[in-house]
This record gives structure tokens, C-alpha cells and sequence, in this order.
């Protein structure tokens, strides 16, 4: 159970470093988006599965040097579509001459799925690259080792990463309280937010892979962040699983996208359109090897400067697979950041990043009922000192359920106990599946926690609370701990219009 805290240490040490800074001004330290494909071998070396790797890594500075920060990898080709790992990464790099460089970096995740024979779950990269510096973006060869499932994909391969450096800017922890000046977009660099609801409509006679019929409705809940790209573009990416829909439930998908749009009524209206490529499946959906591609119009009307409300249509389809659908949905959209400096100092935004690891027993498909362990990656952003809204992501790493993962949002209330000690509650809703867990899709999960601050920045949480699904036996107690990064937002910015980023 210990295993998916072997980077643990790193990881604390990391956000420790980035946490103290400069407590006179806003930090700033440079971050790396990063993109790699690479084909692992499954299944004894007679199968080639191609993954495509997506992480953000923040630069910690101090004596290791290292950046740390989320991943997650999918399948895109192959026969493997639905396979997902969701986890964190720390990494190291160093410029050896020219515009020559090198990484050496090890990522820790967990989930499955896609067909892979049952086990733990719990993923580990380790890799170094070459890459070749082009400026603002970087180019290179990696070299990784992929092991998955206590030895069931046990592969060596090299592969292609494409790097983009931008900036983390943030407010240190120990500044919260205090009014500051924006230099412009802080944090993940987000400008808005959509917490979306929508269900697929598929065509009548199709069947899943293990020859039941395909649902001719599947109801799907996800969330997508994006950012504003020139004057109308944007570029951003969702996550999406299925909530309910006949035997679907652990199907799942994450993509990037790009789009464009127009403000037609000023302050009032959006219409545009988006197009989103990634991967796709799960839940015994035949998406051949992942791929997934989508396309989309849709109109946003402005409730408020910050919120919005989308409705959206288009269609869906895996070209290696069998799968397409008509897609609608609607979205509540949120501005939470402008690329503009508005030179009026304000409070800043508390944000809370946490990874940790939650237990909890789970019933399977075949009768027993066993307990399993994922992987949390979570997001806390305070509308006040106390209340705070979130979005959480798991994996499976342990109790046979590899495949197994979910997605929730929801609310919940911290409260300061003495100078080092808090406490809080929180309620989320989503939707989770996979792994060979009879979940029923849609979820519930009320919790309590209790923290210790061990810098202003980084803090312990243990909690414990019930995961209930709406519909289904999945009903239980479960206990998580996590490590917890808080910084601020640059406050006192022009908001970007909840139709246009």
C-alpha cells in the first residue's frame, strides 16, 4: 500500500522549495507542458499499444532542481482503447551544451483498463530524454520503462516528447491574506472552466465488444479547462466518464482541443465551434485501439461576469473502432483568469493542489467483495477563507481492480483549528468505474478530514467518509490521506467573460 508514495519524499521536498520563494512578490517559476507517444509492449511482446503521455510539471528551484506535477496516459492505437494511468511525476533536467539537454524523470500512477488482464493497477515510467532546445518549445528522444500491474506489461521503449515552457505564476501561502498586484494569468494559466453534462446518442444494431448490444444512450459527466489563444482561439482540454447507460459505466475519455468563437451579442451571447482529439474507451466500448475524435457547435449566454451557461452539439468518433455518436450537452462555464493585468491590487485566490491515496471495499462482477486502493489527484479553488469548490480524479492502484477510476466535483468547508491543525468537510458527485467494480455509474461521496500544516504551504490530511452510488450495490466507508500544495491566484485581474476566454 506504501508503494505509490515512492515519490513521496521527492514530491514533499519539491513543494516545500517552491512554496517558500520570494514572499515579497509573486513567484514565478518557469513549467513545462509535456507531450509523448511511445508503443509499449503488452501482452508477452506479441502486442503493440501506442500511448500518448500528457503532464505539467512546475520547476521547484532549491538544491535537487527538480519539477513535479500531474500526468496521464491513454491509448491511442492498438487493441487497448480504454487503457488510462493517472498520476504525478518528478523530473530533472540539465542544458549540456548548445541547445542540448537532457531529462531524467520517473512518473507513479494508477488505473488499467482496455482489455488488460487484472491487477493492481499501479503504473510505473521511469525515463530520460535528449532533447533539443528551440526556445519557447522543445523537442526530443525518450527513453522509458514501463512496468504495469505487478509485471503484466513489463516493457522498454523509445519514443518522441514535445516540451512548452511557459510560467506557474502564484502567490506564495504565506501571502493569502494579503492584497497584490496581477501580473496576469497564476496557476495552471486556466482562463475558464466548464463543468459539463451531456450523453451520447448511438446508432441502433451496434454491439459492444463482448457482444451485448451498445446502449442507444449513454449519459456522461466531465469537465474541461481551457485558454484563450490570439482573439478568438482557445486550446484546452476535458476529461469526460460515463455516469450511466446499460453496462458502460467504466467507459471514459480524455482530449485535447482547440476552438473558435465569437462574441455575436456583447456580454450577452457566444456562438463557435471546437474540434477534440485523444483518447477514448472502456466499459466494453469498441474504440480499436483509442483513438477518439470530436466536433462541435455551441452558444454560450452570459448569466454573470464570471458564469455562463453552454449548450452544446456534435458528433463523436473512434476511427479504429466501430463507435460513433451524436453528442449534446449542456455546461455551466466559469472565468476564472484573464491573460490581462488590471494594476489593482486585490486578495488572492486560495487553491489547494492535493495527491493522495483512498481505500475503500468495492463489490466485483464476479460476486466477491473486496477492498481496492487509487490514486487522488485533487483541486480545491476557495470562493471565500472557507468555502471552497473541487474536482478530483482517480486510478486504481491496488486490490485487483486496475481499471477501476472516476471523476468527481463538489463543494466543501475548511475550517482553522490553532495555527497548525484544520478541519473540514466536503461533498462530491461523479461518476466512476472499470476494473471489474459493480459501480453503477454516478457516485456520491460525503467526507470529513483533518489536517497538520507543516509549512504554510504544505500541509497532512487524513480523512474518511462514504462512497454510495445512485444505482448499484458500490456502498461503503472509505479512508484517504494526501499531500496538500496551497498558493494563491493573482487576484485584482479583468475577468475574461464567461463566453469568451
Amino acid at each position: 500500500m506504501l508503494r505509490p508514495f515512492l515519490l513521496a519524499p521527492v514530491l514533499a521536498l519539491g513543494l516545500a522549495t517552491l512554496a517558500h520563494g520570494d514572499e515579497n512578490t509573486l513567484s514565478i517559476p518557469a513549467a513545462h507542458a509535456r507531450l509523448g507517444i511511445e508503443r509499449v509492449r503488452f501482452a508477452g511482446d506479441t502486442e503493440r499499444v501506442g500511448l500518448v503521455g500528457a503532464s505539467y510539471l512546475v520547476d521547484t528551484g532549491g538544491v535537487l532542481g527538480l519539477s513535479i506535477g500531474p500526468a496521464v496516459y491513454g491509448a491511442v492505437s492498438g487493441e487497448r482503447g480504454g487503457f488510462f494511468s493517472l498520476g504525478g511525476e518528478a523530473a530533472w533536467r540539465h542544458r549540456m551544451f548548445g541547445p542540448v539537454g537532457i531529462e531524467l524523470g520517473a512518473y507513479v500512477g494508477g488505473g488499467g483498463g482496455g482489455g488488460v488482464p487484472k491487477g493492481s493497477g499501479l503504473m510505473l515510467r521511469p525515463h530520460a530524454d535528449l532533447v533539443w532546445d528551440l526556445g519557447a518549445v522543445a523537442l526530443g528522444l525518450s527513453v522509458s520503462r514501463v512496468r504495469f500491474s505487478n509485471g503484466i506489461v513489463d516493457s522498454t521503449q523509445l519514443g518522441l516528447v514535445l516540451n512548452a515552457t511557459n510560467d506557474f505564476r502564484f502567490v506564495p501561502a504565506a501571502r493569502l491574506d494579503e492584497p497584490v498586484v496581477s501580473g496576469g494569468r497564476a496557476g495552471l494559466g486556466f482562463d475558464r472552466l466548464q463543468l459539463v453534462g451531456g450523453a451520447y446518442r448511438t446508432p441502433a444494431g451496434k454491439l459492444l465488444l463482448d457482444g451485448a448490444p451498445l446502449p442507444r444512450s449513454i449519459a456522461l459527466l466531465g469537465i474541461r479547462a481551457e485558454q484563450a489563444w490570439g482573439t478568438n482561439a482557445f486550446w484546452g482540454i476535458e476529461a469526460s466518464r460515463a455516469a450511466r447507460g446499460g453496462g458502460v459505466g467504466g467507459y471514459a475519455e480524455v482530449l485535447g482541443a482547440l476552438g473558435l468563437e465569437e462574441e455575436i451579442v456583447r456580454d450577452t451571447l457566444t456562438v463557435g465551434g471546437r474540434i477534440a482529439v485523444g483518447a477514448g474507451g472502456g466499459g466494453n466500448v469498441s474504440t480499436g485501439g483509442g483513438l477518439l475524435a470530436k466536433a462541435a457547435l455551441y452558444g454560450i449566454v452570459r448569466l454573470t461576469n464570471e458564469l455562463g451557461v453552454s449548450l452544446e452539439a456534435g458528433m463523436a468518433r473512434a476511427p479504429n473502432g466501430n463507435f460513433r455518436a451524436v453528442q449534446g450537452s449542456a455546461a455551466l462555464v466559469w472565468a476564472i483568469d484573464s491573460p490581462d493585468d488590471s494594476g489593482i491590487a486585490a486578495r488572492p485566490s486560495r487553491t489547494d493542489f492535493s495527491a493522495g491515496v483512498i481505500a475503500h471495499g468495492a463489490p466485483r462482477s464476479d460476486g466477491s467483495a473486496r477492498s481496492l486502493r487509487a490514486i487522488t489527484l485533487k483541486v480545491d479553488r476557495f470562493l471565500t477563507p472557507g468555502f471552497y469548490v473541487a474536482g478530483e480524479a482517480l486510478g486504481a492502484i491496488g486490490g485487483n481492480a486496475s481499471g477501476y477510476s472516476g471523476a468527481l466535483v463538489g463543494a466543501g468547508w475548511l475550517q482553522r483549528v490553532g495555527p497548525r491543525f484544520h478541519a473540514g468537510a466536503e461533498l462530491l458527485a461523479g461518476a466512476s468505474g472499470g476494473g471489474g467494480v459493480v459501480s453503477g455509474g454516478a457516485i456520491f461521496q460525503p467526507s470529513a478530514y483533518v489536517g497538520f500544516q507543516v509549512t504554510p504551504a504544505v500541509a497532512l490530511r487524513v480523512g474518511a467518509g462514504r462512497v454510495k452510488a445512485t444505482s448499484g450495490p458500490l456502498s461503503g466507508t472509505f479512508v484517504d490521506a494526501s499531500l496538500v500544495f496551497s498558493y494563491g491566484g493573482s487576484a485584482g485581474r479583468s475577468r475574461a467573460p464567461s463566453g469568451s476566454p
